[in-house]
C-alpha cells in the first residue's frame, strides 16, 4: 500500500489555513454579534429555501462559513484539514478553492431541490385549506419555510469523496483504532447518508442530501480532472 504524506511545510496549506481562520472568525461573530441581537446572522447569511421570504442569492456561499455549534465547527474543520490539505497539496491552491466552492454550491443546490419538493406539498395543502385553517397553521408553516441551513459539510463531503477516489487504498482509522480503506469508508458513509435522507426521522436536522450532493460534485470534478491519470492511484 502507498500513502500520500505531505511534507512538513505543507501540513497547513494556504487555502485550508484561510478557510479555518474565516470559519473560526464567523463562528465567533455568530456567538457575539449574533447573540447580542445586533444582527440576525442566520436570517441573513444561512441558506433558506426558495419558497422563503428570507432567501437571498448570496446565501449559497455564505452558509458554507457558518456553523450551529462548536462541535459542528470542529468536526467540519478537522475533516477539511484532514482530507482537504492533501487535495490542496496535490492540486495547488487555485484548483482546490474552485473545487471546494463548487462542491459547496452543488450540495446547496441539491438540498434546495429536496426542500422545494418537501415544502411544496405543505404549501399546496395550506392553499387548499379554508381561511380559518390557514390562520391556524400559518405560523407553523412560516417557521418551517424559514428554517436555516448552515455549515461546510457539503463541501467537506466533496473533499472526502475526492480523497476516496484518488487514494482508494489508503487507510482511514475510525476512532483512531479501526483501519478501513478510503474507498469503503466513502461508500459506507454515502450509503448511510442516503438511508438517513430517505428515512427522514423526526428530529433529524442533518441535511443528508446536501452531503450527497457535495460528494457527487466532488466525484464528477475529480473524475474529469484526473481522467488522463486514472491508473495513478495511491
Amino acid at each position: 500500500m502507498q500513502e500520500f504524506r505531505p511534507s512538513r511545510f505543507q501540513i497547513l496549506p494556504l487555502v485550508i489555513k484561510n478557510l479555518l481562520i474565516i470559519n473560526g472568525i464567523i463562528f465567533l461573530a455568530q456567538n457575539t454579534i449574533g447573540r447580542q441581537g445586533l444582527i440576525n446572522m442566520d436570517d441573513l447569511f444561512a441558506l433558506h429555501t426558495w419558497q422563503s421570504s428570507l432567501f437571498k442569492p448570496w446565501q449559497f456561499i455564505t452558509h458554507l462559513f457558518m456553523h450551529g455549534n462548536f462541535s459542528h465547527l470542529f468536526s467540519n474543520m478537522f475533516a477539511l484539514w484532514m482530507f482537504g490539505s492533501i487535495l490542496e497539496n496535490l492540486w495547488g491552491a487555485k484548483r482546490f478553492l474552485i473545487f471546494y466552492l463548487a462542491c459547496g454550491l452543488g450540495a446547496a443546490l441539491c438540498h434546495m431541490v429536496v426542500l422545494f419538493v418537501e415544502n411544496q406539498h405543505i404549501i399546496d395543502i395550506y392553499n387548499a385549506a379554508s381561511y380559518t385553517e390557514q390562520l391556524e397553521y400559518k405560523t407553523a408553516i412560516t417557521m418551517k419555510l424559514n428554517e436555516a441551513t448552515l455549515g461546510a459539510s457539503g463541501a467537506v463531503f466533496g473533499c472526502l469523496a475526492a480523497f476516496g477516489y484518488l487514494f482508494p487504498n489508503t487507510y482511514i482509522y475510525l476512532y483512531f483504532f479501526v483501519p478501513l480503506k478510503a474507498k469503503w469508508f466513502v461508500l459506507l458513509y454515502a450509503a448511510f447518508e442516503l438511508y438517513s435522507g430517505i428515512r427522514s426521522s423526526a428530529g433529524d436536522n442533518v441535511a443528508h442530501f446536501a452531503h450527497l450532493g457535495g460528494a457527487l460534485v466532488g466525484i464528477i470534478l475529480v473524475y474529469f480532472w484526473n481522467k488522463r491519470n486514472r491508473k495513478m492511484f495511491y
